[in-house]
C-alpha cells in the first residue's frame, strides 16, 4: 500500500499518562514520526482519529469508557483510513483474537524494543500486518490444532463470502476489515474444520450443515 509523503501521522491511545507521554516523546525524536493526537480512552481515540487523520494509531486494549477493541470495531464500521496497531501488555486469546477481528493491523506487546516499535509502525502505516512473536506463536498454535470449536459468527460470514466467489480483498471490503483480518479467519477456519484450503473449507462446512446453497445477504 503507497502512503502519501512526509513524516507518518501517529495518534497515541492509551489510559496512562506516563505511557502516553513516553510513546509520544520516543516518536517526535524522530523526524520520520509526527504524533498528531493522544487519547485517554477509546472514544476520544476514536474522535480523534476523525479530526487529525492518522495514518497510524496505537491502541492500548484496556481502558475506561470505551475500550480498545470497541474503538477499533468502531473506526472499523467508520470506514477510517487508519491502521490500528494494537501495543498492551496482554497476549492471551480472549485479548489476541478480538481485537484482530474487530479490525486491527498488528499487535505488539509493551515490552517491545523501541526499535522493533518503530519498525512496526512503519509496517503498519504501509498497510502491513504485525504481530509480536508471542501473539503469532499463539495463533500458529491455533491454527495446528484441528477441531479447536465451532465457528464463531465471523468466521461464518467469511465462509460465506468465500463461498459465493468473494476474494479476501473484496470479503474484507464486505465486512470492513483487513485482508490480513480474512487470512487469519481462513487459516482458524481450517484448523477448525481439519482441511487445508478455500474449496475444502466450504465444502466441509456444507456437509456439516454450518453453510445452506445461495449467496451471504
Amino acid at each position: 500500500m503507497n502512503r502519501p509523503e512526509g513524516p507518518i501521522r501517529l495518534l497515541v491511545a492509551d489510559d496512562h499518562p506516563v505511557v502516553r507521554d513516553g510513546l509520544s516523546s520516543m516518536f517526535a525524536r524522530d523526524p520520520e514520526f509526527e504524533v498528531v493526537g493522544e487519547a485517554g480512552d477509546g472514544a476520544e481515540a476514536v474522535r480523534l482519529a476523525r479530526e487529525t487523520s492518522p495514518d497510524v494509531i496505537l491502541m492500548d486494549l484496556r481502558m475506561p469508557g470505551m475500550d480498545g477493541v470497541t474503538a477499533i470495531a468502531e473506526l472499523t464500521r467508520q470506514g477510517t483510513a487508519a491502521r490500528v496497531l494494537v501495543l498492551t501488555t496482554y497476549d492471551t486469546d480472549s485479548h489476541v483474537l478480538p481485537a484482530i477481528e474487530a479490525g486491527a493491523t498488528g499487535y505488539l506487546l509493551k515490552d517491545a524494543p523501541r526499535a522493533e516499535l518503530l519498525r512496526a509502525v512503519r509496517a503498519a502505516a504501509h498497510g502491513e500486518a504485525v504481530l509480536s512473536p508471542s501473539v503469532a506463536s499463539r495463533l500458529m498454535n491455533r491454527v495446528r490444532t484441528p477441531g479447536s470449536g465451532p465457528l464463531s459468527r465471523r468466521e461464518v460470514e467469511v465462509l460465506e463470502l468465500v463461498a459465493a466467489g468473494c476474494t479476501n480483498r473484496r470479503a474484507a471490503a464486505r465486512l470492513f476489515i483487513t485482508e490480513a483480518t480474512v487470512k487469519t479467519h481462513l487459516l482458524n477456519i481450517y484448523a477448525k474444520l481439519g482441511v487445508g484450503d478455500r474449496a475444502a473449507a466450504v465444502a466441509e462446512a456444507y456437509n456439516r450443515g454450518l453453510l445452506v446453497p445461495g449467496p451471504p445477504d
